[in-house]
């Protein structure tokens, strides 16, 4: 396989460039011809890959979803749900690019270009799968290829609403990647979500602070006051009712998720326990917005009204409406000053936790450390994909995989992104031998 794979790695960088050279950019205010010409490209791919019956979903102020399938060639033989997204995040300002964000270009190792790690590398690892078996794999195919991931869509909570179209017996997500290059690594558990919102009225409008101040109740010092009890002395999160507990897999160290996050030389990481602890299975909260006059604007008076927009992030297996409902006691519990505050809850989505025992992991294992030459390691996100549990619920039987072409330092979201050489070989190569792996597993197993 890896001597197959080899020779289809010039033809994959190419299309792979052809693909991020398209600002598929699918949120509001772009245009969306550029998502279109994707759809298109990719369809044309997935023709030349073997792929014959292709469809597509259309949702209300959605972008296309690509679906597509190949039949198992026995009827014994599974069937793998390949999944990733065409579009991408907007470049940002361009200034802080090295190149321009949608001129792919060759840079030490990778590529540089807007999406081309996320997502654009791993479409090209499942198409690249497909072209190592000449479009006859081992295993039955379903593509679902999505449109508007970034920005969000209709197509999070659609799959329960139409089982059919994503059965299967293992699903491929590939919107991840290593924890660091060259460490090949399954990610099993995401974290839920949930916002809330907590505003503060203490006057009519803003008083002079000469005149006022250190009687009139100052709205913002109320708030500052409150937002102070969401830690501890050490940064952990104190809010009773949220789950924690240790993380048994593979994190990043300190000095990695110092580059990542660009924390400087000297500035203390906050909280306590393992990294894993405190960004995975544990619960994190971000003060993410505030409403309070701006300094340079700032009058001398005192402040009638603040607010802050809080984001709530929990372990894989707690309920977010659960959590999001124990943040929004601990405020309402809260009387600084004998001010009462308006506590109200926004939205909530759930996290994600693999049963990583089953065949399809077994075989991800084997593929895994046959593609990268070690063993495979388990790692979290704190990031969320909705549609996955959008797909478990659709299909509660299928083994989710999420693995691909992304590691931690290839700048997602941020100026400069790139995909490594390596790591896409890598990825390519390992869900090539996942499917003859899994195939061969299915059938040792009986599975029906």
């Amino acid at each position: 396989m890896e001597t197959t794979v080899s020779a289809l790695m010039d033809g994959v960088c190419a299309d792979l460039k052809r693909l991020a050279a398209i600002p598929s950019i699918a949120f509001p205010g772009f245009s969306p011809e550029p998502v279109l010409q994707a759809r298109d490209l990719l369809v044309a791919l997935l023709r030349d890959a073997g792929v014959a019956d292709i469809g597509e979903l259309n949702l209300p102020g959605t972008a296309p979803v690509i679906t597509g399938s190949l039949p198992p060639p026995t009827p014994e033989a599974p069937t793998v749900l390949l999944y990733g997204h065409y579009d991408v995040q907007p470049p940002g300002d361009e200034r802080l690019w090295d190149s321009p964000p949608f001129e792919p270009t060759d840079i030490e190792g990778g590529i540089r270009a807007r999406g081309i790690a996320d997502d654009k590398a791993n479409l090209m690892v499942h198409i690249g799968a497909l072209r190592a078996y000449g479009g006859r794999p081992p295993v039955g195919i379903k593509i679902v290829f999505e449109g508007q991931e970034e920005y969000g869509s209709a197509f999070d909570d659609y799959p329960p609403t139409d089982p059919d179209l994503f059965a299967c017996d293992a699903m491929i997500i590939a919107d991840t990647g290593n924890i660091r290059p060259g460490t090949p690594t399954l990610t099993t558990a995401l974290r839920g979500a949930a916002e809330v919102f907590v505003e503060v009225r203490t006057l009519q409008a803003a008083v002079h602070s000469g005149e006022y101040g250190g009687a009139a109740p100052d709205a913002l010092l109320v708030l500052v006051k409150v937002l102070a009890t969401l830690h501890d002395l050490h940064g952990d999160v104190a809010v009773e009712g949220l789950r924690r507990e240790p993380w048994r897999g593979t994190a990043l160290t300190d000095d990695e998720f110092r580059e990542l996050a660009g924390i400087p030389h000297g500035t203390p990481l906050i909280g306590s326990g393992g990294l894993g602890e405190r960004l995975w299975s544990g619960p994190a909260v971000t003060v993410v917005g505030l409403d309070a006059p701006p300094v340079d604007r700032a009058a001398t008076a005192v402040v009638p009204f603040a607010r802050a927009k809080l984001n709530l992030r929990v372990h894989p297996r707690q309920d977010p409406r659960e959590a999001q409902a124990a943040l929004v006691r601990h405020l309402q519990r809260l009387r600084p000053y004998g001010i009462p505050l308006t506590v109200t809850p926004g939205d909530a989505g759930p996290g994600y936790e693999a049963a990583t025992d089953g065949p399809a992991y077994r075989a991800a294992r084997t593929a895994l450390r046959r593609a990268w030459g070690t063993d495979p390691v388990h790692c979290a996100t704190g990031g969320s994909i909705p549609l996955v549990n959008g797909l478990a619920k659709a299909v509660p039987d299928a083994e989710i995989l999420l693995f691909g072409a992304e590691d931690n330092l290839c700048g997602l979201h941020g100026p400069n992104e790139r995909v490594l050489v390596s790591e896409l070989r890598g990825a390519l190569t390992a869900e090539a031998a996942f499917l003859a792996e899994y195939a061969t597993a299915y059938r040792a197993e009986g599975a029906p």
